[in-house]
C-alpha cells in the first residue's frame, strides 16, 4: 500500500502543471496572435493543423453558447467532487493523476471564464468594448473535406486525456486481493 499523500501529490502535480500548461499557452497564442478574427494565424503542419484564437462562450465543442455563467457554477461545483475523489483514492495512482487532469482543465477553462484574461470584444460592433467571459481557444485541427475539429485548447486536452484515463480505470481488472471498501 502507498503513502495517502502521494495521491494528494499526484493530483496536485498534474493538476498545477495542466493548469499552468493551458493558462501560459492561451496567453502566448493571444499576444502573439490577437483577438480571433484579427488575421493572426500560424499553420504548424499544411492543411491539418494551424494555432488560430477563437473565444467559446459555450462548453464542449461550442455547445450551450451563452451558458458561461452556468458553467463557470458547474465547474466549481465539479472541482468539489473531484476534491472528495481524490480524499477517497489518496492511496492510489492512476485515479488521482486522472482527477489531477481533469481538475486542471476545468482550472484553465474556469479562468476564462470568469474573465480573469481582461480582454474584451473587439467585434461585433455592439459588444466592443465589453469583458470577455469565455474561454480562449488556439488549436485547430481540419482536414480539407474529412474533419474540421473545434478549435481546442490544452485545458480540453487535458479533460479528454483525464476522463479517457477514468474509462479505463473504470473498465480495467480489479488487482488480486485489492481491498474494496
Amino acid at each position: 500500500m502507498q503513502s495517502p499523500g502521494r495521491g494528494w501529490i499526484l493530483f496536485a502535480t498534474a493538476g498545477v502543471l495542466a493548469a499552468a500548461a493551458d493558462l501560459l499557452t492561451k496567453s502566448w497564442a493571444f499576444a502573439r496572435l490577437g483577438m480571433p478574427g484579427t488575421g493572426g494565424r500560424i499553420g504548424l503542419v499544411e492543411g491539418i493543423l494551424d494555432l488560430e484564437t477563437n473565444l467559446n462562450e459555450g462548453a464542449l465543442f461550442g455547445m450551450g453558447q451563452g451558458f458561461g455563467g452556468f458553467f463557470a457554477v458547474v465547474s466549481a461545483a465539479a472541482l468539489v467532487g473531484i476534491g472528495i475523489m481524490v480524499a477517497r483514492a489518496a492511496d492510489e495512482a492512476w485515479l488521482p493523476l486522472a482527477l489531477g487532469l481533469i481538475a486542471g482543465g476545468i482550472v484553465g477553462n474556469l479562468y476564462d471564464r470568469l474573465g480573469l484574461p481582461g480582454l474584451h470584444w473587439h467585434a461585433p460592433l455592439e459588444r466592443r468594448g465589453e469583458p470577455v467571459f469565455a474561454v480562449r481557444d488556439w488549436i485547430h485541427f481540419a482536414i480539407e473535406g474529412v474533419i474540421d475539429w473545434p478549435i481546442f485548447n490544452l485545458a480540453d486536452a487535458s479533460l479528454v486525456v483525464g476522463a479517457a484515463m477514468l474509462m479505463l480505470l473504470a473498465v480495467r481488472k480489479p488487482d488480486v486481493g485489492q481491498h474494496h471498501g
